[in-house]
């Protein structure tokens, strides 16, 4: 294969990392992937577990995460968008759940009354869920959802505007694509044939592939596990892993990083702690640091603190007095009520430091993960001119 060829694999597979589902609309990304459809189904078939699903209207992903425990990268509308709240995650659900029996086209009111009538369910109400109109805030919430859905493809706006229906002075007519609602769904089990009955359960029963009989299935799903990890986590900790997992890693490790290299353009970083995936191009995280404006700074400043510290685990407190600290000396480059923000900025960028896997936190005990390292800096050196 030329090495135009590769590169534009690279290219498509990169791609679906980052748009699992891709609309035959968007054109020229739709015609990447078909390109290498065959290449690729295969790839992520033997590599990861996951499925790709292509037709005449979309390409489908089927991405199942490596970790159902990892709350650090939350839907948003867009960039830069609030990150959604557990209200914003059931309206979602809630919203697909009435277009699963709509008509082709639906207005917003509409979804947000039907939406009302099944957040009444008595599961909903004992779990402390309630929704209706009254409020700004929680018709911000639904076309919150109602957003993500736009940009997913399952929505196609027709007439309206979503902010004269939040403002409550107008609505907005949608088309629904039944072919992008079929794709949404990845789970090994329908939801509903599964009885158990608390979230853990469910999750774990919809991610159920049954026992491995065999050495070699058995060896097929580590090697899914740990190349979702890699795909998956900025880095992946080897003391993070199950004593199975590190001896597949161990005898592996050189196979599954070369077919990532091969098929991604990651590279991978190899430590005594674990390996990361650097992407040179810089385009696969929803987090990147540095960042511009206040908070983008304050991250950069915090993980350079705590790399050079040495000190294994700090308070949140004491993050927040090193905020106050130094504001005065950026008094001119962060916003104003910086310092006064402190326990805000410092909440903001130990989300990204996590979502980053740079730090872990428990409650108020901030543990420095050795990735962070990386943000250690020493002193510069000056070497005088030599005497003639």
């Amino acid at each position: 294969m030329s090495v135009s060829a590769v590169d534009d694999r690279q290219r498509a597979a990169r791609l679906l990392l980052r748009h699992p589902l891709i609309r035959s609309a968007d054109e020229e990304r739709y015609r990447l992937v078909r390109r290498h459809a065959g290449d690729l189904t295969e790839w992520f078939e033997i590599n990861t577990g996951w499925a790709l699903h292509v037709d005449s209207e979309v390409v489908r992903l089927e991405r199942e995460p490596a970790s159902m425990e990892d709350a650090t990268h939350p839907f948003t509308a867009h960039r830069g968008s609030t990150p959604f709240s557990r209200r914003r995650y059931v309206l979602l659900m809630l919203s697909l759940s009435v277009l699963e029996r709509s008509d082709t086209q639906i207005a917003l009111g509409r979804l947000a009354e039907q939406v009302m009538v099944i957040a009444t369910a008595p599961e909903l109400v004992a779990a402390g869920f309630t929704f209706d109109l009254r409020t700004r805030e929680e018709r911000s919430d639904l076309v919150s959802a109602v957003q993500l859905l736009l940009e997913w493809g399952v929505l196609a706006r027709v007439a309206g505007d979503e902010e004269e229906f939040v403002r409550n002075v107008g609505d907005a007519l949608y088309d629904v694509s039944r072919r992008v609602l079929s794709q949404l769904l990845v789970s090994r089990r329908g939801p509903s044939t599964i009885a158990a009955t608390t979230f853990n359960e469910r999750t774990a029963g919809m991610r159920d592939r049954g026992t491995a009989p065999t050495a070699e299935l058995r060896n097929l799903r580590l090697r899914h596990t740990l190349t979702r990890r890699l795909l998956d986590d900025p880095v992946l900790y080897l003391d993070e892993l199950t004593e199975d997992e590190t001896a597949y890693l161990r005898s592996q490790r050189a196979l599954i990083c070369r077919r990532i290299t091969e098929c991604t353009g990651l590279v991978a970083e190899i430590r005594q702690e674990g390996i990361a995936m650097v992407d040179f191009d810089d385009d696969f995280s929803d987090v990147r640091m540095p960042e511009k404006g206040t908070e983008g700074h304050v991250t950069l400043l915090l993980a350079e603190f705590l790399a050079q510290s040495g000190e294994p685990e700090f308070l949140f407190v004491t993050l927040v007095v090193h905020v106050r600290s130094i504001a005065p000396d950026y008094v001119k480059y962060w916003r104003k009520g910086a310092a006064e923000a402190a326990p805000e900025l410092v909440e903001t960028a130990l989300g990204r430091l996590m979502a980053l896997r740079l730090v872990a936190r428990d409650g108020d005990v901030i543990r420095v993960l050795p990735a962070l390292a990386r943000f250690t800096l020493a002193a510069p050196t000056i070497i005088g001119a030599r005497k003639q």
